[in-house]
């Protein structure tokens, strides 16, 4: 008797196929949204850095002249995106906090997530007070009591500043 061996073939049915693909999907999804949070508290961490830089070079800069850097031509009158509305003249780097570079700072810093918009630093001075924002580029916002709260912008800016009336009410 003579038999016939049928060769099988084995392969992955359709089901499968789509049961690991959905697996694949997830997990994918899953490392995206932890690489796109780390990739915030990044942003949010040179931030921190570039409001401690800009105090200290404000904090030299008064030492020096006994004021600090007017705001110009107004209130908020730079941001350190560029251009941003009427204020292309003073907003980009090295130009929305006049007289700070290159003496105090090399170069002044530019919010890492906010290129052409007119969110980014905003900086405001009467030459007796200063107040410096993160204005509505952060990932996060500071909890009142926290370094960086704005009790004026509380959810949409960090700031530092120099003392009253700049940290109250501007």
């Amino acid at each position: 008797m003579i038999f016939h061996a049928q060769k099988q073939n084995r392969g992955f049915t359709l089901i499968e196929l789509l049961v690991v693909i959905a697996i694949i999907g997830i997990l994918s999804s899953v490392v995206l949204a932890s690489l796109n949070s780390a990739r915030g508290k990044a942003r949010d961490s040179k931030r921190k850095q570039d409001m401690v830089q800009i105090r200290t070079a404000l904090e030299m800069y008064y030492d020096d002249k006994g004021s600090y850097p007017l705001a110009y031509p107004n209130a908020w009158g730079g941001v350190s995106t560029a251009p941003c509305g009427t204020n292309a003249g003073t907003s980009g780097a090295n130009a929305y906090i006049a007289g700070l570079t290159p003496t105090y700072i090399s170069v002044l810093p530019v919010d890492p997530a906010a290129p052409g918009s007119c969110n980014g630093y905003l900086y405001n001075s009467d030459g007796t007070n200063y107040k410096f924002l993160v204005h509505a580029s952060a990932e996060s916002y500071p909890s009142a009591g926290q370094p960086f709260y704005d009790p004026v912008r509380p959810t949409w800016a960090w700031m530092i500043c120099s003392g009253e009336p700049a940290c109250g009410s501007w």
